[in-house]
């Protein structure tokens, strides 16, 4: 019996269509292969994070960590809602953010302490201003405050010719807002006509651009535009937002740098964790103007946890 011949132009059709099918098989077991790490949160810890993610990229090449902002508050969402594996946060979890992990996930939320952050009262380069007390502070920030202009604070701006304070805070949904209205004002509202920056970044550059502005930020933030103000508890001498007196405590507005699990990590997660706490992964908490972990106490309040130690 006869055979039928097949055109050739078929058969080269056949062979694409072929090795499409192969490459793009090969392509989805490639990614199948791949590790990817969801971490949210913290616009504070933003820069942090992605320094740490592109580092991480270059010691796990099959590990993919992708890092996003948004506040700390939407980072400990993604982690109650299951979409992230890790929330960062620049406060801790509420008592009723823990309650919804449980309820959603089925397991505690647990605590990882993975740097500190002096929050700093930024001011223009050009401001005069050296220091300011928490009693100022609320009195400027605070509901209520009667202090609106720099005369008010003993001092003349003269790239400032209205006199008028220009206040610049976070949104709400930030951990650094949260922060600073408990620590800070005594969780005391902010005034109306305060500004809302959404980034941590976004708050400097205002500030690095308007002399007659005053705001608060991560200290990884600083840039030569502004200038860090020592601030005091009633009645003590100012302390500059320093290593050593963020780890002892001195300074007054210092806080941990948290990350967020549902349950103890394993497999991946909990790899990129501990290299997070390890010395290459601190070396990039201070390369970014954080204070890294130390390596033995913590010098803050009892109730915080170690550095080293992880909680529900």
């Amino acid at each position: 019996m006869a055979l039928f011949a097949v055109p050739r132009h078929r058969l080269l059709a056949a062979a694409i269509a072929l090795a499409a099918v192969a490459t793009s098989a090969c392509h989805r077991s490639g990614a199948a292969e791949r590790t990817v790490l969801l971490n949210r949160g913290s616009d504070t810890m933003l820069n942090v994070a992605q320094a740490w993610a592109e580092e991480y990229a270059r010691v796990a090449p099959d590990v993919s960590v992708e890092v996003a902002g948004g506040g700390s508050g939407v980072g400990i969402a993604a982690l109650i809602d299951d979409t992230v594996q890790i929330a960062n946060s620049s406060r801790p979890m509420k008592a009723a953010e823990r309650e919804a992990t449980r309820a959603s996930r089925g397991i505690d939320a647990v605590e990882h302490v993975s740097g500190y952050d002096a929050l700093v009262v930024y001011v223009h380069a050009k401001n005069p201003l050296p220091s300011m007390t928490l009693a100022q502070l609320r009195e400027l920030f605070a509901e209520g405050g009667r202090i609106t202009r720099w005369s008010d604070l003993g001092v003349r701006h003269e790239a400032c010719p209205r006199d008028t304070i220009i206040r610049v805070s976070r949104q709400s949904s930030s951990g650094t807002y949260d922060f600073f209205r408990e620590v800070a004002l005594d969780k005391h509202d902010f005034k109306l006509g305060t500004l809302e920056l959404n980034g941590s970044k976004e708050v400097v550059d205002l500030i690095a651009h308007t002399p007659c502005a005053i705001g608060y930020s991560g200290m990884g933030y600083a840039t030569p535009g502004v200038k860090m103000l020592s601030l005091s508890r009633d009645g003590g001498a100012p302390v500059a937002p320093t290593t050593e007196a963020t780890l002892d405590g001195s300074y007054p507005i210092a806080r941990p740098l948290y990350m967020y699990t549902a349950g103890q990590p394993e497999g991946e997660t909990k790899r990129y964790l501990d290299w997070i706490h390890s010395p290459a992964g601190q070396r990039i908490v201070s390369s970014v103007g954080y204070v890294p972990l130390p390596s033995t106490g913590t010098g803050l309040d009892a109730g915080q946890a170690h550095p080293h130690e992880v909680r529900p």
